[in-house]
């Protein structure tokens, strides 16, 4: 198991080190326009009715200008790295439209970092409701950031209200963050258990649910986003049937080990991501619907409608996945071979039916959290990839093999990612959650919820 885990991390480090190699050699595929060598700062304008907003200029400082088209996209490319000012001129935009806030027609400090594209969106009202403050337009580029990551906190007031505050609402989006690596982990976890498997491919899986459900939303077919995440659950649980009944099940009657099954999940990785991106592009985009939306106040924290339905639907989901494993007859299957493979067979447990089932409900659960972590932040080619190292930290926090373990250790890597931002910068949320897996695992190598097991 150590020899495996280590592998594992040793070409997770490799991937992540080669991973901007592939970022600059973006090719376009045919549902969008291939994002250029260079970075660069992009957006939708709409308006309150959700329609585009045509010939507004925007212009980024030391990079240029851009006017929005027919369908609302402006896009400038920027030098390289680094942080911009973006400015919406305000006489360009059509008769009864306004910025949302006081100063909102200027962003100043927009990140861009290397081989990605940042998104920024500019609210728009009808004029004469423009509110004195608010949050401002919101800045995305894939990371697992949201609007109020940057405007939490009360204004004025001493420091310990606003510290208690912003500690709130980051408790908030991390419980948000966590239930979506959850979503996301479960399967990877299930596969594990059942299998033995260390599944790399398990990150595409969430890419294209993501980008399935874009295409269904956004493209020709122009379904609302709940019967386009249902598509692409469905896309989701086929493909991971695909996956086991084409290659896995194949690969195992062979009797191939555990390790060379391990490496061919990296090349299936690989394969399936720059599929993704030549069929899908290098842009970022955003879903059409539930892009721009105000915020609900509960008390000392705010959160929109989108994201308090993401969050609540993903815990309801994992309770529905909690109750599948508990009560029928699948679950209890599922657990008993995920025990002990040779004697759930000997009792007569259909072990292929089994693990068959729980190919189909990985790709499904991890379809599902790529429509939540795109509907969140945005829909990207490489976006299972990223996320892919918080749910190897979750499934391997909350215990190897098991379900629960998987949803509790994600829970702790959203929160300690999202409140670890209020010493830190941003760009180590990450690595703080990753800190803090080691940490555990150093007081309990099994896990928080994981089984010891006597080695030797």
């Amino acid at each position: 198991m150590r020899t495996r885990l280590a592998v594992a991390f040793g070409a997770l480090l490799f991937m992540l080190l080669g991973a901007p190699t592939a970022v600059a050699h973006t090719v376009a595929g045919p549902a969008s326009v291939a994002a250029a060598e260079e970075p660069a700062i992009t957006g939708i304008l709409r308006g309150p009715d959700r329609e585009p907003v045509e010939g507004v200029t925007l212009t980024v400082t030391d990079a240029g200008s851009a006017t929005t088209d027919a369908k609302g996209e402006w896009r400038i490319e920027v030098p390289g790295p680094g942080t911009y000012e973006v400015s919406l001129d305000t006489s360009t935009l059509p008769d009864g439209l306004q910025t949302r806030d006081v100063g909102g027609e200027t962003l100043p400090e927009v990140q861009v970092r290397a081989g990605r594209d940042s998104t920024v969106i500019f609210p728009l009202i009808p004029q004469g409701e423009q509110q004195e403050s608010g949050t401002t337009p919101s800045e995305t580029d894939g990371e697992a950031t949201s609007e109020s990551d940057t405007s939490t906190g009360t204004t004025g007031g001493d420091g310990g209200n606003d510290f208690t505050a912003r500690f709130l609402q980051l408790v908030v989006e991390g419980i948000k963050y966590g239930t979506i690596i959850a979503i996301t982990s479960v399967g990877l976890s299930l596969v594990f258990g059942t299998t033995g498997l260390i599944n790399f491919a398990h990150g595409e899986l969430v890419a294209l649910g993501a980008i399935a459900a874009f295409f269904f939303s956004a493209g020709a077919f122009d379904l609302p986003l709940v019967l386009a995440a249902l598509v692409a659950i469905v896309i989701g649980g086929g493909a991971g049937a695909a996956l086991e009944r084409g290659l896995w099940r194949p690969l195992r009657v062979r009797g191939t080990g555990l390790i060379q099954m391990f490496i061919i999940s990296i090349g299936v990785s690989l394969f399936l991501r720059h599929l993704l991106l030549i069929f899908y592009g290098g842009r970022r985009q955003q879903y059409d619907q539930y892009a721009l939306q105000s915020e609900i106040d509960l008390g000392p924290v705010s959160i929109t409608p989108r994201d308090l339905t993401v969050t609540v639907i993903a815990i309801l989901v994992i309770i529905g996945v909690a109750l599948m494993l508990q009560r029928t007859r699948m679950g209890k299957a599922m657990r008993a071979v995920s025990d002990n493979r040779d004697l759930a067979e000997s009792s007569g447990i259909d072990v292929n039916r089994v693990v068959l089932f729980v190919w189909i409900l990985g790709g499904g659960l991890a379809a599902l959290g790529g429509v939540f972590y795109g509907l969140t932040t945005a829909v990207y080619w490489d976006m299972g990839f990223n996320l892919l190292l918080l749910m190897f930290a979750g499934v391997i926090l909350g215990g190897l093999g098991s379900a629960f373990g998987a949803v509790v250790g994600s829970l702790v890597v959203g929160l300690v990612a999202q409140l670890s931002t209020l010493w830190f910068p941003t760009e180590l949320q990450n690595a703080w959650a990753l800190l803090a897996l080691i940490i555990v695992l150093l007081v309990r190598p099994q896990g928080i919820l994981g089984r010891a097991e006597r080695v030797g």
